[in-house]
């Protein structure tokens, strides 16, 4: 009897051991069935001054495209997605589209075999953003147009249009010279009267001296 105790010991012994064993393995059976995020580039944390092309998750187990979800903001909440994720593996690769230097937030969602999302988030910060476009040379300012009641430079002014000193606009030399005779003709006509005046005389007196 005293040999049959130690191999019933040994016999609870064994039972006890694999019980403990499958406690600790169920358990992991669910955690197993969850995803989660193993790096990225770039990393979470970082701090860089030339943007990627494009931004990598590296996951433990395949994402299912199907049930992934990946969103990039920016500064002010703009969205930096430059088209859509691909997959290959365990790794996502997602078109990168930079904007504004500042904190930039890469947000996941993955699903699970138990039906629970996964949900995470890498956060960078990109230290130099892109340049801000010149202004057009349409978008300049228009040039200040003069008031209307100012004086046109084309318009020529009064004095310009009329000669100095002129008294109308008929010429001098076309002006009337109605006031009579020019005084020679009046001179010959006095010598003429004068002279038949003078004749008339004589012939009186020649008449006279003959009666």
């Amino acid at each position: 009897m005293g040999g049959r105790f130690p191999r019933v010991a040994r016999t609870w012994l064994a039972v006890l051991g694999v019980s403990l064993g499958v406690s600790l393995v169920l358990p992991a059976a669910p955690a197993a069935a969850h995803n989660s995020l193993s790096g990225s580039n770039p990393a979470n944390g970082a701090r860089i001054a030339t943007a990627p092309e494009r931004i990598e998750l590296r996951f433990l187990a395949k994402p299912n495209p199907g049930t992934t979800k990946i969103t990039v903001t920016g500064p002010d909440n703009v969205a930096a997605l430059d088209g859509e994720p691909t997959f290959s593996g365990t790794r996502v690769r997602i078109p990168f589209a930079p904007g504004k230097a500042g904190l930039y937030i890469v947000g996941y969602q993955l699903g699970s075999a138990d039906g629970h999302p996964i949900k995470g988030e890498v956060r960078f910060t990109l230290t130099t953003g892109t340049p801000a476009e010149s202004p057009s040379p349409s978008a300049a300012a228009p040039e200040p147009v003069p008031p209307s009641d100012a004086p046109s430079a084309a318009a020529p002014s009064s004095a310009a249009a009329t000669p100095e000193g002129a008294g109308s606009a008929v010429p001098a030399a076309s002006e009337s010279t109605d006031g009579g005779p020019p005084g020679w003709l009046w001179a010959l006509g006095g010598g003429v009267l004068l002279v038949a005046a003078a004749a008339g005389g004589l012939a009186v007196r020649r008449r006279r001296a003959g009666t």
